[in-house]
């Protein structure tokens, strides 16, 4: 099969998981629902701490731009597989192709530092709870997310230029359900080896260096919070933690076992499924973490509802 640059005309199909009629049906409606509460359930987060002027906490204006790049997140692939089934069609052009990895890459690596962010400003409040307001100030704050989203783009972009220097077969056909860096990059048919060396020194450097900043963190915070005398008084500053630390085990659990999928199973659709938990299932959840175990935000959402109603 002859390699050839892809062109404006050319179109990748993306497999998906079944070409079952029926079962397409009910993979449009789980995914729809899952995709409407993701976005319903982050906009309630980002409209409760807004408009509550309790929340405007270091905390709290982390977590609205969580939920934020939770619907992003999302949309960067829910919305054109749901397109794909109602028109029956597996194609998505390659310009398609390309942004939606690169906004994918984007918004996932950014979630990546954003939970760190988050990790370093609940070590501030349990290590140094008198000198918390002045460390985290809002500048400070903004200049974190300022970073977040720099060093997001940067690694996005680069990423992005790699993949544009390789060529591609006149059909691709991608075993997912959006276009994934490894599996797009698997299928080219000119050399990868630049590309493969910057997507696993990127996994190494973007996803180990902020995970080992927040395992730092959180062995700060629990020696400090062994410090503490009272029971009670321990409970209360691990309390603060326990939504962050489910966040933290969702995003890197499902994506650990991604990756393990893909690693140990030589059929790539079953990864495709085993990646709907952490491009799908998590930023869902994310929001019900947070108002289940927080009363500060149950007590901004009910405030907020009622002034709906």
């Amino acid at each position: 099969m002859e390699s050839e640059n892809v062109t404006g005309n050319r179109e990748f199909l993306l497999l998906g998981f079944s070409e079952e009629p029926e079962v397409q049906s009910l993979i449009f409606v789980l995914f729809l629902s899952m995709y409407l509460v993701t976005v319903l359930g982050n906009l309630l987060i980002i409209l409760a701490v807004s408009s509550d002027p309790h929340l405007h906490t270091p905390m709290y204006f982390f977590l609205s731009n969580l939920s934020f790049v939770d619907i992003c997140y999302t949309s960067t692939t829910v919305p054109k597989m749901l397109v794909n089934i109602q028109m029956h069609s597996k194609a998505i052009t390659y310009e398609g192709c390309i942004t939606q990895i690169c906004f994918y890459l984007l918004f996932v690596v950014l979630e990546n530092f954003l939970l760190t962010v988050m990790a370093i400003d609940r070590y501030v409040a349990i290590c140094h709870p008198l000198h918390y307001t002045v460390i985290m100030n809002p500048r400070l704050c903004g200049q974190l997310l300022l970073v977040c989203w720099t060093m997001s783009a940067l690694h996005s972009l680069l990423e992005i230029l790699m993949v544009l220097q390789l060529s591609f077969c006149a059909y691709v056909e991608i075993p997912h359900f959006f276009c994934e860096l490894n599996q797009v990059i698997r299928l080219a048919c000119s050399d990868t080896f630049f590309s493969d060396l910057v997507m696993y020194v990127s996994v190494v450097l973007i996803g180990g260096g902020p995970f080992a900043g927040i395992l730092y963190s959180y062995s700060k915070i629990i020696s400090s919070i062994r410090r503490i005398s009272s029971a009670q008084g321990k409970l209360k500053a691990f309390s603060t933690c326990t939504s962050h630390l489910s966040m933290v085990s969702l995003f890197y659990g499902t994506s650990v076992v991604v990756y393990l999928s893909s690693a140990v199973s030589e059929n790539l659709q079953s990864t495709a499924v085993a990646s709907v938990a952490y491009t799908v299932v998590t930023p869902m959840l994310n929001p019900f973490i947070y108002s289940l175990r927080n009363k500060d935000i149950k007590g901004a959402l009910t405030r907020l509802l009622g002034k709906k109603q």
